[in-house]
């Protein structure tokens, strides 16, 4: 029996599998504007020949590696021939919730506060969550916000807080080793049949700001540069 299609998303295709899990199909599709990759843009802009397996690959990477320290993920395992991933199911909180790590001050976060900040300030592993809204420009919001819209109880919202602030750690850590500093990046979080938290979705270059000697690496590059 052919694996049921359940979603078409950007740059993945969901299928459901006869044994309850379901699996990840990574696409060479990424996110830009006028041919250009932009990891914050909304719409596909192009395909990269290989993005989908490199971004699997740092995704495998890191997801075992969460796992093994403890924090709980979707990830089962990844089959690099065909570019999937297996994963246990999920669900998203609301519509789709992306929640952000920051280590330094940059990107949407001086858009919005640069009157009181300097680029470039440390933050303290500072995390924020935004509603997944192409349309609305996907809108900050707050733990009170989530709570009193149902979306996820305050403990579900300690407890993404926590983890978020675990993996951000693990990540930074190995980008330290190879000589590159992570600024932030982004997660995503679902939950399980008895509510308790998990992350969901990928790692990959495209959902980091890193940057080297103080400059900006392209996503593509820091694959690269990764698996070297």
């Amino acid at each position: 029996m052919a694996n049921k299609l359940v979603y078409t998303g950007k740059t993945k295709n969901v299928f459901e599998l006869e044994n309850g899990n379901y699996l990840l199909k990574f696409k060479d599709d990424v996110t830009g504007k006028d041919g250009v990759f932009d990891p914050g843009e909304n719409s596909i802009g192009l395909t990269i020949e290989g993005v989908g397996d490199v971004n699997l690959r740092m995704t495998d990477y890191f997801f075992r590696k969460i796992n093994a320290a403890g924090i709980r993920t979707h990830f089962v395992k990844a089959n690099f021939e065909d570019t999937t991933m297996e994963v246990l199911p999920a669900k998203v909180f609301g519509h789709g919730l992306e929640v952000i790590c920051r280590y330094k001050a940059v990107g949407s976060f001086i858009k919005r506060y640069g009157e009181y900040i300097e680029p470039g300030t440390d933050l303290p592993a500072y995390v924020e969550m935004t509603f997944k809204n192409d349309a609305k420009g996907d809108p900050l919001v707050t733990k009170d916000g989530l709570v009193v819209l149902g979306i996820m109880t305050e403990k579900q919202y300690d407890d993404i807080k926590e983890m978020t602030q675990k993996i951000t750690g693990i990540v930074a850590d190995d980008m330290k080793e190879k000589g590159l500093d992570l600024y932030d990046i982004k997660f995503e979080f679902g939950y399980d049949a008895d509510g308790e938290v998990m992350l969901i979705d990928e790692i990959a270059s495209g959902n980091m700001r890193v940057y080297k000697d103080g400059k900006y690496i392209q996503p593509m590059d820091l694959s690269e540069m990764f698996f070297k």
